[in-house]
């Protein structure tokens, strides 16, 4: 028997109520995908299209108002908020624009923040959140708080917090929309090679080049999948 996709999304859609009395607002209309483990999908768009919207379902962060969504065969769309709050614990990465790392902490801090829901001593905490920021070629820099980094360092350590937990699936929104060219570079190959190791990746993107480089590609507009597009191999590997 083969194995479930990662995502599996069922006739999945979300309505929202602006007022009482007013229409539903349709922010991703009934929709099917399915998203095998270790696909890196970049999902594109207009603003306001259903972007964020099927991110923020993918990730738990928000309920279906109808439909179903399979996250490695477990039925997760439909939990209430803390059992979906234990699904992003455990299961999910997540990755933001703007970082969302805390001031007050370390990059090692940071990093090893996620583990403190897990029963983990100190130490063991502390020793992962440090490999984790060596392999990303941030060993000289476990001590540096946030304003002591750059731009493309600062990803770097949200990268490494989304992947402390070792989840199955890493969300990265519009990862590289606030950083400069050569950051972003560094952060996509961060990324890909994240990628390469078997990581299942679904980023959402306006930069037309990182899109254009996924190996998979999903356009959403009004709610709704316009365009699944697949390649064989990604461009980074042809020119590898």
């Amino acid at each position: 028997m083969s194995n479930p996709p990662l995502i599996q999304l069922e006739q999945a859609c979300k309505r929202y109520l602006p007022k009482a009395g007013d229409p539903a607002v349709e922010a991703l209309a009934p929709t099917d995908l399915r998203i095998e483990a270790g696909e890196f999908v970049a999902v594109t768009g207009p603003s306001g299209g259903g972007k964020s919207t099927l991110l923020n379902l993918l990730g738990c962060l928000a309920p279906l108002s109808a439909g179903r969504y399979l996250l490695g065969g477990r039925c997760v769309g439909g939990l209430a908020e803390q059992a979906r709050a234990d699904v992003r614990n455990r299961r999910i990465g997540f990755v933001f624009q703007g970082f969302q790392l805390l001031p007050q902490l370390s990059a090692l801090e940071n990093v090893a923040l996620p583990l403190l829901y897990q029963s983990l001593p100190q130490q063991a905490r502390l020793q992962r959140a440090r490999q984790l920021l060596e392999r990303l070629g941030l060993g000289e820099r476990l001590q540096h708080r946030p304003d002591a980094l750059s731009g493309g360092q600062r990803q770097r350590v949200a990268i490494a917090r989304a992947l402390v937990c070792a989840p199955e699936l890493i969300l990265a929104d519009e990862p590289t929309g606030s950083l400069d060219p050569e950051s972003s570079l560094e952060v996509m190959n961060v990324l890909r090679e994240l990628h390469a190791h078997g990581s299942t990746l679904v980023l959402v993107t306006h930069d037309p080049a990182i899109a254009s480089s996924a190996p998979r590609r999903l356009r959403i507009e009004r709610g709704r999948i316009e365009q699944d597009q697949k390649q064989s191999r990604a461009p980074w590997a042809e020119a590898a």
